[in-house]
């Protein structure tokens, strides 16, 4: 097998001895991408970019696939896979994890944003993002189009076949195959080393991270949930990243997969980048913009907290090894679990408080997402720096 030489590393032994199959397994998906994606952005490469977003845009307005727009057969053989729902697939069962998001939407965000997000660029998953200037040209809407994509997934009727949860997943694998395309002749992108741009590797490791390690912050900042909420919102996710081009065979089954998968990706991934500290902590201090906060005192104020909630989430060793500046995180999560018990008196004793308070929760969410009036459009990125590349 093809070894990157990046997981080559003390880690991955360790990963071996603990899990030889998923070790192997997750290591060989560094050399995956998407084959059907990857061979259908190829063949719409060859169009005007007018013309590939118009097909895109024909077959995604007649989802159950009974009008098949002219198109090249690479594409037709991608939306034949996307149109075909997984045998596993119960909508109806996603119902109780929407319930539990938007109880707990602010254990949600700040999970996402100072745990899930900076774990995930601590691992090579950075390197795409580096190389491409994606956070660093066009950060906060990057970040805004990401809380979008979580928002829709989890809005009623958002994952069926014509909802915009269900579009923006599959829109992701169309922009991850483009990067794909865009980075494979770039002499900034060392295959040998980092395997391919963005891998089903790191996209299966992603998922895992949003989904399960998701639940794990909003446990340890004091969120409620039942078990058919939690494994409603697993499913949930699973099917966003079927859709977003993730194969099933690294592709989690339930919390308890997802949680040892995670487990053995963050050990066989290298020790963080200089790429994963920039990121991590542009993270961290672009929040404030994406939430709408201009005032720069504000603004680092908010960032500051951030960087408190987040340290007190991923951890001391991993937040040191990002250069995050040094806090204390005494009281941080308890204080997060008090306020959340305080919430849920307040729905029960006094509702019309908590309906005020949960209509702003919403807002705030919202505002933190990319909406515009075009709608969903399908431009991909046409330029492997995003300075250079048109809107999309």
């Amino acid at each position: 097998m093809e070894i990157p030489t990046d997981y080559d590393n003390p880690g991955c032994a360790r990963a071996r001895d603990l899990e030889p199959e998923m070790a192997e397994n997750y290591v060989a998906h560094t050399m995956v991408g998407d084959p059907l994606a990857d061979a259908a952005v190829e063949a719409l490469s060859k169009l005007k970019r007018s013309e590939s977003n118009q097909i895109i845009s024909a077959y995604m307005s007649v989802p159950d696939g009974n009008e098949r727009p002219e198109a090249p057969s690479e594409v037709h053989a991608l939306f034949d896979d996307v149109l075909t729902p997984p045998d596993w697939l119960d909508l109806p069962a996603l119902t109780p994890g929407i319930h539990m998001f938007h109880r707990n939407r602010k254990m949600v965000v700040a999970g996402m944003l100072a745990g899930v997000l900076v774990e995930g660029f601590s691992t090579n998953i950075s390197e795409s993002f580096f190389v491409t200037g994606r956070l660093r040209d066009q950060g906060v809407r990057r970040l805004q189009q990401n809380n979008r994509h979580m928002v829709e997934i989890f809005l009623p009727g958002g994952m069926g076949p014509q909802g915009d949860g269900w579009r923006l997943s599959f829109r992701i694998r169309l922009v991850h195959a483009q990067v794909r395309y865009l980075l494979k002749d770039s002499e900034d992108w060392d295959t040998d080393a980092l395997g391919i741009p963005l891998s089903a590797a790191h996209v299966g490791y992603a998922i895992t991270a949003f989904s399960a390690r998701l639940l794990k912050h909003m446990r340890s900042l004091g969120a409620k949930f039942s078990e058919e909420e939690a494994a409603s919102f697993m499913a949930t996710w699973r099917y966003s990243g079927l859709l977003m081009g993730i194969p099933e065979s690294i592709l989690f089954d339930g919390e308890a997969d997802a949680l040892k998968l995670y487990e053995i990706g963050t050990l066989c991934e290298p020790e963080p980048s200089t790429s994963s500290i920039v990121l991590a902590n542009s993270l961290v201090n672009s929040a404030p913009l994406v939430v709408g906060i201009n005032d720069p005192a504000e603004g680092q104020k908010l960032s500051q907290y951030v960087y408190k909630v987040s340290r007190a989430l991923i951890g001391d060793s991993l937040a040191n090894s990002l250069n995050y500046p040094k806090q204390s995180t005494f009281g941080v999560l308890p204080w997060f679990r008090a306020q959340a018990r305080y919430d849920r008196l307040t729905s029960r004793l006094l509702p019309k408080i908590a309906r005020k308070s949960n209509i702003s929760n919403f807002t705030t969410l919202m505002s933190g997402s990319w909406y515009h009036d075009e709608g969903i459009t399908y431009h991909l990125p046409d330029h492997v720096y995003a300075e250079e590349s048109s809107k999309w």
